[in-house]
């Protein structure tokens, strides 16, 4: 949502400034959930696996995992080679927008034939459930369809309106320090909304929900790849262009490729998983942020 208000909407007549907070966002999520997200998680399972007979050995399902990576290896590499096409024509923009859609159309295909059923003993209550006079005559029937589009529409208020003044924020910041929009957004952006999500790992990890806790990253890494990105590619072809402005920015994608590569291609080859292996997205997120720490300070 941050990527569609800062591009669409909320860039008050400065649609440079917000396509910039826009691709810094989009950039900032699979960097994020390929380092910092690995660090927070393998720490858990650190913790966790000092209980566990198995240690930091997780128990996970290696071939869903390496199935969702590669979906992230393709479309983000289609994503980032994008930026490398000229702005004109932009159709040719239209075109890799389109062939992101497919893939993504083809990973969710893919899943609901796997596993079609929803475990709904992980799902909680319904909180405007109170809304449904049949409630309290009934408290086990399932919840009225008009009351879950009640919530559902309550909450996309709620994260509309969070995402236009968290636009705005970023937008006020860079303009009174003179610091970069794109990379001010990549820092900050994923840490306001993909970070405190993928808490959920850490709560999976500490149930022994290792695959679904793992999961909760990899496929969020490839909504990030394709969807968000598909925004930038149909309404800001010009932001979405390597140029030597933006090149730090662009550099976050080979972090998150190397970071991925580290963790999973061993994965794939042992067939194990271990919470030693993901601390090493923490040293990569480091790097990176000091990186983009000396250039927001005109250091470098």
């Amino acid at each position: 949502m941050i990527p569609i208000i800062a591009i669409l909407f909320a860039t008050q007549g400065d649609s440079a400034a917000g396509h910039a907070i826009g691709v810094g966002a989009i950039l900032g999520a699979p960097f994020m959930l390929s380092t910092l997200a690995m660090f927070v998680t393998g720490v858990a399972v650190l913790i966790v696996g000092r209980r566990r007979p198995t240690g930091d050995v997780m128990p996970v399902d290696t071939v869903v995992l390496a199935h969702d990576m590669r979906y992230v290896g393709i479309a983000y590499a289609i994503a980032i080679g994008a930026a490398f096409l000229p702005l004109d024509p932009a159709w040719l923009k239209w075109i890799v927008a389109i062939v992101l859609l497919g893939i993504y159309a083809w990973y969710v295909k893919g899943h609901f034939e796997a596993d079609p059923s929803v475990d709904a003993e992980d799902l909680a209550p319904l909180r405007f459930r109170h809304l449904d006079p049949g409630h309290t005559e009934d408290p086990a029937a399932p919840p009225r369809l008009r009351i879950v589009n009640i919530q559902v529409l309550a909450a996309l208020g709620c994260i509309v309106a969070g995402a236009y003044f968290f636009v705005g924020s970023v937008e006020h910041l860079a303009t009174s320090f003179g610091l970069d929009e794109a990379l001010l957004a990549l820092v900050i952006a994923p840490i306001a909304t993909e970070l405190p999500e993928k808490f959920n790992s850490v709560i999976w990890v500490r149930q022994g929900k290792d695959t679904l806790a793992m999961g909760n990253i990899t496929g969020a890494m490839v909504f990030q790849s394709t969807i968000p990105t598909v925004v930038a590619l149909l309404f800001a072809s010009d932001a979405w262009h390597f140029t030597d402005g933006s090149r730090l920015a662009f550099a976050s994608a080979g972090i998150a490729f190397l970071s991925s590569a580290l963790i999973f291609i061993p994965m794939a080859r042992a067939g194990r998983l271990t919470g030693r292996r993901l601390l090493v997205g923490g040293a990569f997120y480091l790097v990176y942020l000091v990186a983009v720490v000396a250039a927001l300070a005109g250091m470098v």
